[in-house]
């Protein structure tokens, strides 16, 4: 399992610190690096993003996402994902496709 922030950085076994860390990140704009992720050995992966989009996409081209998904759930769901609960992952209520990423204006 492993890690990858918004900058590149990208941590094997990452501790919730390192999961908490990469969240913040989020709170600064840039269209450039909008996410950061967690990715499984399975080949699947949850991708946080600053708006609140979480999107969870496998090596298949499978994507779903959720709106509006406050930091600790985004937490809560990367924490599930490193400790290998891909079921947990996967019963949550997901909505077909990727919306686009980019930021609203204010």
């Amino acid at each position: 399992m492993s890690l990858v922030s918004r900058w590149g950085l990208s941590v094997d076994d990452p501790t919730v610190e390192d999961l908490r860390h990469a969240l913040d990140e989020l709170d600064e704009a840039d269209d450039e690096h909008p996410d950061a992720w967690v990715s499984h050995e399975s080949g699947w992966t949850l991708s946080a993003f600053g708006t609140g989009l979480l999107i969870w996409s496998d090596l298949e081209s499978s994507h779903r996402h959720m709106l509006k998904v406050s930091r600790s759930r985004m937490l809560a769901l990367w924490m599930r994902l490193r400790d290998g609960d891909l079921a947990a992952v996967e019963a949550e209520p997901w909505q077909p496709g990727t919306p686009s990423t980019e930021r609203e204006s204010d």
